[in-house]
Protein backbone atom coordinates (compact mmCIF):
# COMPACT_ATOMS: atom_id res chain seq x y z
CA UNK A 1 0.00 0.00 0.00
CA UNK A 2 2.83 2.06 0.31
CA UNK A 3 3.88 2.10 -3.50
CA UNK A 4 0.07 1.47 -5.28
CA UNK A 5 -2.99 1.84 -3.26
CA UNK A 6 -4.30 -1.41 -2.06
CA UNK A 7 -7.34 -0.87 -4.17
CA UNK A 8 -5.85 -1.20 -7.51
CA UNK A 9 -2.53 -3.32 -5.87
CA UNK A 10 -4.95 -6.79 -6.05
CA UNK A 11 -6.41 -6.11 -9.40
CA UNK A 12 -2.61 -5.54 -10.61
CA UNK A 13 -1.72 -8.90 -9.37
CA UNK A 14 -4.55 -10.27 -11.36
CA UNK A 15 -3.82 -8.76 -14.20
CA UNK A 16 -0.38 -10.00 -14.34
CA UNK A 17 -1.56 -13.93 -14.21
CA UNK A 18 -3.52 -12.91 -17.47
CA UNK A 19 -0.33 -11.23 -18.82
CA UNK A 20 1.23 -14.58 -18.57
CA UNK A 21 -1.45 -16.21 -20.15
CA UNK A 22 -1.26 -14.19 -22.95
CA UNK A 23 2.33 -15.13 -23.52
CA UNK A 24 1.23 -18.74 -24.07
CA UNK A 25 0.03 -17.66 -27.08
CA UNK A 26 3.27 -16.83 -28.49
CA UNK A 27 5.03 -19.68 -27.07
CA UNK A 28 1.72 -21.74 -28.79
CA UNK A 29 3.40 -20.55 -32.17
CA UNK A 30 6.64 -22.94 -32.12
CA UNK A 31 4.72 -25.91 -30.38
CA UNK A 32 4.14 -28.21 -33.41
CA UNK A 33 0.19 -29.65 -33.28
CA UNK A 34 1.03 -33.41 -32.62
CA UNK A 35 0.96 -35.45 -35.97
CA UNK A 36 -1.15 -38.47 -34.09
CA UNK A 37 -3.88 -35.83 -33.15
CA UNK A 38 -4.31 -34.52 -36.84
CA UNK A 39 -4.23 -37.91 -38.49
CA UNK A 40 -7.00 -39.19 -35.35
CA UNK A 41 -9.07 -35.72 -36.42
CA UNK A 42 -8.54 -36.68 -39.99
CA UNK A 43 -6.11 -33.72 -41.13
CA UNK A 44 -3.64 -36.08 -42.30
CA UNK A 45 -1.59 -33.58 -45.01
CA UNK A 46 -1.61 -31.08 -41.82
CA UNK A 47 -0.08 -34.22 -39.99
CA UNK A 48 2.52 -35.37 -42.93
CA UNK A 49 3.44 -31.42 -43.08
CA UNK A 50 4.48 -31.35 -39.25
CA UNK A 51 6.13 -34.65 -39.36
CA UNK A 52 8.39 -33.60 -42.15
CA UNK A 53 9.14 -29.98 -40.48
CA UNK A 54 10.20 -32.03 -37.29
CA UNK A 55 12.42 -34.45 -39.56
CA UNK A 56 13.76 -31.76 -41.37
CA UNK A 57 14.98 -30.22 -37.60
CA UNK A 58 16.49 -33.78 -37.10
CA UNK A 59 18.43 -33.78 -39.95
CA UNK A 60 20.01 -30.15 -39.30
CA UNK A 61 20.39 -30.83 -35.91
CA UNK A 62 22.42 -33.42 -36.05
CA UNK A 63 23.84 -33.39 -39.09
CA UNK A 64 22.38 -36.04 -41.39
CA UNK A 65 21.69 -36.13 -45.18
CA UNK A 66 19.14 -39.26 -44.09
CA UNK A 67 17.21 -40.41 -41.45
CA UNK A 68 17.22 -44.51 -39.74
CA UNK A 69 14.53 -46.51 -41.91
CA UNK A 70 11.64 -47.00 -39.58
CA UNK A 71 11.90 -49.97 -37.56
CA UNK A 72 8.39 -50.67 -36.12
CA UNK A 73 5.32 -51.63 -37.94
CA UNK A 74 2.63 -49.15 -38.57
CA UNK A 75 0.01 -48.62 -36.47
CA UNK A 76 -3.90 -48.31 -37.06
CA UNK A 77 -5.42 -45.19 -36.27
CA UNK A 78 -9.44 -44.42 -35.89
CA UNK A 79 -10.13 -41.09 -37.51
CA UNK A 80 -13.23 -39.36 -35.97
CA UNK A 81 -14.16 -35.70 -36.61
CA UNK A 82 -14.93 -35.02 -32.56
CA UNK A 83 -13.93 -37.04 -29.13
CA UNK A 84 -15.95 -35.63 -26.53
CA UNK A 85 -16.24 -35.71 -22.71
CA UNK A 86 -19.09 -37.88 -22.64
CA UNK A 87 -17.50 -40.61 -25.11
CA UNK A 88 -14.25 -40.64 -22.60
CA UNK A 89 -16.40 -40.44 -19.71
CA UNK A 90 -18.41 -43.37 -20.34
CA UNK A 91 -15.01 -45.54 -21.68
CA UNK A 92 -13.59 -44.36 -18.39
CA UNK A 93 -16.44 -45.86 -15.91
CA UNK A 94 -17.57 -48.98 -17.82
CA UNK A 95 -13.67 -50.23 -19.36
CA UNK A 96 -11.69 -48.85 -16.41
CA UNK A 97 -14.03 -48.13 -13.03
CA UNK A 98 -11.09 -49.06 -10.87
CA UNK A 99 -8.83 -46.73 -12.26
CA UNK A 100 -11.49 -44.11 -12.74
CA UNK A 101 -12.34 -44.25 -9.13
CA UNK A 102 -8.08 -43.83 -8.16
CA UNK A 103 -7.74 -40.87 -10.77
CA UNK A 104 -10.47 -38.65 -9.27
CA UNK A 105 -9.54 -39.32 -5.64
CA UNK A 106 -6.00 -38.29 -6.34
CA UNK A 107 -6.98 -35.48 -8.24
CA UNK A 108 -9.45 -34.63 -5.61
CA UNK A 109 -7.99 -34.91 -2.26
CA UNK A 110 -4.69 -33.01 -3.49
CA UNK A 111 -7.07 -30.19 -4.56
CA UNK A 112 -8.67 -29.86 -1.25
CA UNK A 113 -5.96 -29.90 0.96
CA UNK A 114 -3.90 -27.24 -1.71
CA UNK A 115 -6.44 -24.65 -2.10
CA UNK A 116 -7.89 -25.15 1.56
CA UNK A 117 -4.59 -24.40 3.01
CA UNK A 118 -3.31 -21.48 0.05
CA UNK A 119 -6.96 -19.97 -0.01
CA UNK A 120 -6.82 -19.62 3.77
CA UNK A 121 -3.79 -18.76 5.03
CA UNK A 122 -3.99 -15.49 5.14
CA UNK A 123 -7.23 -15.81 6.89
CA UNK A 124 -5.50 -18.32 10.05
CA UNK A 125 -2.35 -16.31 10.29
CA UNK A 126 -4.26 -13.04 10.64
CA UNK A 127 -7.33 -14.06 12.80
CA UNK A 128 -5.46 -16.48 15.01
CA UNK A 129 -1.96 -15.48 15.22
CA UNK A 130 -2.17 -12.06 14.57
CA UNK A 131 0.16 -11.02 11.74
CA UNK A 132 -0.39 -8.17 10.17
CA UNK A 133 -2.20 -8.45 6.65
CA UNK A 134 0.76 -6.37 5.24
CA UNK A 135 3.43 -8.96 6.56
CA UNK A 136 1.11 -11.64 5.12
CA UNK A 137 2.48 -12.11 1.61
CA UNK A 138 5.97 -12.81 3.38
CA UNK A 139 5.12 -16.22 4.83
CA UNK A 140 3.44 -16.75 1.61
CA UNK A 141 6.59 -16.50 -0.49
CA UNK A 142 7.95 -19.79 2.01
CA UNK A 143 4.50 -21.59 1.25
CA UNK A 144 5.74 -21.35 -2.64
CA UNK A 145 8.82 -21.81 -2.55
CA UNK A 146 8.32 -25.40 -0.84
CA UNK A 147 5.79 -26.25 -3.53
CA UNK A 148 8.56 -25.14 -6.07
CA UNK A 149 11.28 -27.29 -4.51
CA UNK A 150 9.33 -30.09 -3.61
CA UNK A 151 8.64 -31.32 -7.89
CA UNK A 152 12.29 -30.23 -8.49
CA UNK A 153 14.32 -32.18 -5.97
CA UNK A 154 12.10 -35.23 -5.64
CA UNK A 155 11.18 -35.57 -9.18
CA UNK A 156 13.70 -38.08 -10.10
CA UNK A 157 12.99 -40.36 -7.39
CA UNK A 158 9.57 -40.93 -8.74
CA UNK A 159 11.06 -42.58 -12.29
CA UNK A 160 14.21 -44.61 -10.39
CA UNK A 161 12.06 -45.66 -6.91
CA UNK A 162 8.61 -46.15 -8.25
CA UNK A 163 5.75 -43.94 -8.68
CA UNK A 164 3.15 -45.81 -7.00
CA UNK A 165 5.97 -45.85 -3.76
CA UNK A 166 7.02 -42.06 -4.61
CA UNK A 167 3.67 -41.02 -4.52
CA UNK A 168 2.08 -42.82 -1.88
CA UNK A 169 4.94 -41.97 0.53
CA UNK A 170 4.60 -38.40 -0.26
CA UNK A 171 0.37 -38.36 0.25
CA UNK A 172 0.97 -40.39 3.35
CA UNK A 173 3.64 -37.75 4.84
CA UNK A 174 1.69 -34.56 3.59
CA UNK A 175 -1.52 -36.26 5.27
CA UNK A 176 0.18 -37.04 8.57
CA UNK A 177 1.91 -33.58 8.50
CA UNK A 178 -1.34 -31.84 8.03
CA UNK A 179 -2.60 -33.57 10.85
CA UNK A 180 0.12 -33.15 12.72
CA UNK A 181 -0.06 -29.25 12.56
CA UNK A 182 -3.70 -29.17 13.07
CA UNK A 183 -2.70 -30.75 16.69
CA UNK A 184 -0.31 -28.64 17.62
CA UNK A 185 -2.92 -25.35 16.27
CA UNK A 186 -5.55 -26.89 17.98
CA UNK A 187 -2.86 -26.95 21.46
CA UNK A 188 -1.72 -23.22 20.51
CA UNK A 189 1.82 -24.37 21.08
CA UNK A 190 3.37 -22.91 17.70
CA UNK A 191 3.77 -19.81 16.26
CA UNK A 192 3.09 -17.91 13.06
CA UNK A 193 6.43 -19.02 11.97
CA UNK A 194 6.19 -22.31 13.02
CA UNK A 195 2.51 -23.04 11.33
CA UNK A 196 4.12 -21.37 8.15
CA UNK A 197 7.15 -24.03 8.25
CA UNK A 198 4.66 -26.85 8.67
CA UNK A 199 2.97 -25.88 5.79
CA UNK A 200 6.11 -25.34 3.96
CA UNK A 201 7.15 -29.47 4.53
CA UNK A 202 3.82 -30.58 4.10
CA UNK A 203 3.36 -28.74 0.34
CA UNK A 204 7.16 -30.14 -0.30
CA UNK A 205 5.70 -33.42 -0.44
CA UNK A 206 2.16 -32.68 -2.16
CA UNK A 207 3.23 -30.78 -4.48
CA UNK A 208 5.79 -33.39 -6.12
CA UNK A 209 3.35 -36.27 -5.62
CA UNK A 210 0.23 -34.10 -7.60
CA UNK A 211 3.16 -33.51 -9.99
CA UNK A 212 3.76 -37.09 -10.42
CA UNK A 213 0.14 -37.80 -10.42
CA UNK A 214 -1.25 -35.65 -12.96
CA UNK A 215 0.51 -37.71 -15.40
CA UNK A 216 0.45 -41.37 -13.77
CA UNK A 217 -3.67 -40.39 -14.14
CA UNK A 218 -3.28 -40.28 -17.86
CA UNK A 219 -1.18 -42.49 -18.09
CA UNK A 220 -3.11 -45.20 -17.11
CA UNK A 221 -5.68 -45.05 -19.90
CA UNK A 222 -5.23 -45.79 -23.61
CA UNK A 223 -3.23 -42.86 -26.02
CA UNK A 224 -6.25 -42.02 -27.78
CA UNK A 225 -8.10 -40.52 -24.17
CA UNK A 226 -4.98 -39.65 -22.43
CA UNK A 227 -5.44 -35.92 -23.33
CA UNK A 228 -8.93 -35.78 -22.87
CA UNK A 229 -8.41 -37.90 -19.58
CA UNK A 230 -6.14 -35.84 -17.46
CA UNK A 231 -8.13 -32.47 -18.92
CA UNK A 232 -11.51 -34.28 -16.91
CA UNK A 233 -10.10 -35.49 -14.35
CA UNK A 234 -8.51 -32.40 -13.62
CA UNK A 235 -11.42 -30.48 -14.22
CA UNK A 236 -13.86 -32.44 -12.02
CA UNK A 237 -11.23 -33.09 -9.31
CA UNK A 238 -10.36 -29.40 -9.09
CA UNK A 239 -14.12 -28.80 -8.94
CA UNK A 240 -14.36 -31.22 -6.45
CA UNK A 241 -11.58 -30.41 -3.98
CA UNK A 242 -10.71 -26.73 -5.00
CA UNK A 243 -14.19 -25.17 -4.85
CA UNK A 244 -15.56 -27.23 -2.16
CA UNK A 245 -11.87 -26.75 0.91
CA UNK A 246 -11.83 -22.81 0.25
CA UNK A 247 -15.44 -22.93 0.96
CA UNK A 248 -15.48 -25.00 4.01
CA UNK A 249 -12.29 -23.49 5.73
CA UNK A 250 -13.33 -20.36 5.01
CA UNK A 251 -16.69 -20.92 7.39
CA UNK A 252 -14.52 -23.19 10.03
CA UNK A 253 -12.22 -20.01 10.09
CA UNK A 254 -14.79 -17.70 10.50
CA UNK A 255 -16.26 -19.67 13.64
CA UNK A 256 -12.90 -18.21 15.36
CA UNK A 257 -12.71 -21.71 17.26
CA UNK A 258 -9.05 -23.85 17.18
CA UNK A 259 -11.23 -26.71 17.70
CA UNK A 260 -13.49 -26.92 14.63
CA UNK A 261 -10.35 -25.81 12.19
CA UNK A 262 -8.90 -29.01 13.95
CA UNK A 263 -11.97 -31.26 12.40
CA UNK A 264 -11.35 -29.98 9.10
CA UNK A 265 -7.78 -30.44 8.98
CA UNK A 266 -8.21 -33.64 9.98
CA UNK A 267 -10.34 -34.33 7.26
CA UNK A 268 -7.91 -33.09 4.26
CA UNK A 269 -5.39 -35.53 6.02
CA UNK A 270 -7.45 -38.22 5.85
CA UNK A 271 -8.34 -37.77 2.01
CA UNK A 272 -4.96 -37.42 1.42
CA UNK A 273 -3.66 -40.83 3.42
CA UNK A 274 -7.09 -42.13 2.26
CA UNK A 275 -5.60 -41.70 -1.58
CA UNK A 276 -2.69 -43.69 -0.37
CA UNK A 277 -4.96 -46.90 0.08
CA UNK A 278 -6.38 -46.80 -2.63
CA UNK A 279 -3.08 -45.72 -4.70
CA UNK A 280 -1.72 -48.86 -2.97
CA UNK A 281 -4.64 -51.24 -3.80
CA UNK A 282 -5.42 -50.39 -7.51
CA UNK A 283 -5.50 -52.80 -10.44
CA UNK A 284 -3.49 -51.51 -13.10
CA UNK A 285 -4.81 -54.48 -15.46
CA UNK A 286 -1.12 -55.83 -15.38
CA UNK A 287 1.90 -55.86 -12.80
CA UNK A 288 3.88 -52.87 -12.65
CA UNK A 289 6.43 -53.39 -9.53
CA UNK A 290 9.41 -54.97 -10.28
CA UNK A 291 9.13 -54.52 -14.14
CA UNK A 292 11.42 -53.65 -16.70
CA UNK A 293 10.52 -53.16 -20.45
CA UNK A 294 13.00 -51.83 -23.05
CA UNK A 295 12.39 -51.86 -26.62
CA UNK A 296 14.41 -53.14 -29.51
CA UNK A 297 15.01 -52.25 -32.92
CA UNK A 298 16.80 -55.29 -34.93
CA UNK A 299 18.99 -53.66 -38.09
CA UNK A 300 18.02 -55.04 -41.12
CA UNK A 301 21.01 -56.01 -42.80
CA UNK A 302 21.90 -58.26 -40.09
CA UNK A 303 18.47 -59.76 -39.86
CA UNK A 304 16.97 -59.69 -43.27
CA UNK A 305 14.78 -62.55 -42.48
CA UNK A 306 12.50 -63.93 -40.06
CA UNK A 307 14.30 -66.93 -38.65
CA UNK A 308 17.54 -64.95 -37.83
CA UNK A 309 15.07 -62.74 -36.46
CA UNK A 310 13.40 -65.36 -34.16
CA UNK A 311 16.86 -67.01 -33.23
CA UNK A 312 17.71 -63.68 -31.79
CA UNK A 313 14.86 -63.10 -29.77
CA UNK A 314 14.84 -66.90 -28.44
CA UNK A 315 18.40 -66.48 -27.60
CA UNK A 316 17.66 -62.56 -25.69
CA UNK A 317 14.93 -64.31 -23.95
CA UNK A 318 17.25 -67.00 -23.23
CA UNK A 319 19.80 -65.38 -21.19
CA UNK A 320 17.45 -62.69 -19.81
CA UNK A 321 15.77 -65.91 -17.95
CA UNK A 322 19.14 -66.76 -16.58
CA UNK A 323 20.09 -63.92 -14.89
CA UNK A 324 20.26 -63.58 -11.20
CA UNK A 325 17.10 -61.94 -9.70
CA UNK A 326 15.17 -62.54 -12.79
CA UNK A 327 11.89 -64.51 -12.38
CA UNK A 328 10.55 -64.01 -15.55
CA UNK A 329 11.34 -63.07 -18.87
CA UNK A 330 9.10 -62.98 -22.04
CA UNK A 331 8.72 -60.82 -25.24
CA UNK A 332 5.89 -59.53 -27.12
CA UNK A 333 5.12 -56.74 -29.59
CA UNK A 334 3.62 -54.02 -27.04
CA UNK A 335 3.43 -52.96 -23.30
CA UNK A 336 -0.27 -53.00 -21.62
CA UNK A 337 -1.50 -49.25 -22.51
CA UNK A 338 1.25 -48.42 -25.11
CA UNK A 339 0.17 -46.52 -28.17
CA UNK A 340 1.57 -49.46 -30.72
CA UNK A 341 -1.16 -51.54 -30.50
CA UNK A 342 -1.95 -52.77 -33.98
CA UNK A 343 -5.08 -52.17 -35.18
CA UNK A 344 -7.00 -53.58 -37.91
CA UNK A 345 -11.19 -53.34 -39.38
CA UNK A 346 -13.04 -56.00 -38.90
CA UNK A 347 -16.17 -55.87 -41.04
CA UNK A 348 -19.23 -57.72 -39.68
CA UNK A 349 -21.32 -59.48 -42.14
CA UNK A 350 -24.41 -58.14 -43.66
CA UNK A 351 -24.14 -54.70 -41.89
CA UNK A 352 -23.19 -51.94 -44.06
CA UNK A 353 -20.76 -48.73 -43.18
CA UNK A 354 -21.35 -45.43 -44.65
CA UNK A 355 -17.87 -44.24 -43.61
CA UNK A 356 -14.83 -46.15 -43.28
CA UNK A 357 -14.55 -44.26 -39.63
CA UNK A 358 -17.75 -46.14 -38.88
CA UNK A 359 -16.08 -49.68 -39.34
CA UNK A 360 -15.05 -50.61 -35.88
CA UNK A 361 -11.50 -51.68 -35.56
CA UNK A 362 -9.23 -54.90 -33.37
CA UNK A 363 -6.30 -54.59 -31.48
CA UNK A 364 -3.57 -57.31 -31.51
CA UNK A 365 -0.77 -58.30 -29.37
CA UNK A 366 1.72 -60.73 -29.87
CA UNK A 367 3.66 -61.97 -26.68
CA UNK A 368 5.39 -65.04 -25.91
CA UNK A 369 5.33 -67.61 -22.84
CA UNK A 370 5.98 -65.47 -19.85
CA UNK A 371 4.13 -62.02 -20.36
CA UNK A 372 1.80 -61.89 -18.16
Amino acid sequence: PNVIDQFYGWRIAFALGAVLALAILLVRRYVPESPRWLMTHGRADEADRVTDQIEDEVRRSTGREELPPIEEEPITIEQREAIGFGLVARAMVQMYPVRTVLGFVLMASQAFLYNAIFFTAGLVLGEFFGVPSGSIPYYLIFFALGNLLGPILLGRLFDRVGRRPMISGCYAIAGTLMALSGYLFYQDVITATTQTALWVALFFFASAAASAAYLTVSEVFPMEIRAMAIALFYAVGTALGGITGPVVFGQLIGTGDRGTLLIGYLVAAGLMIRSVTNLRTVDYGFATDNVFTARIGLPEGKYADGASQLRFYEELQTRLSALPGVEAASLGSNIPVDEGVKREPVALEGRAYARDSDVPLTSSVVSGPGYF
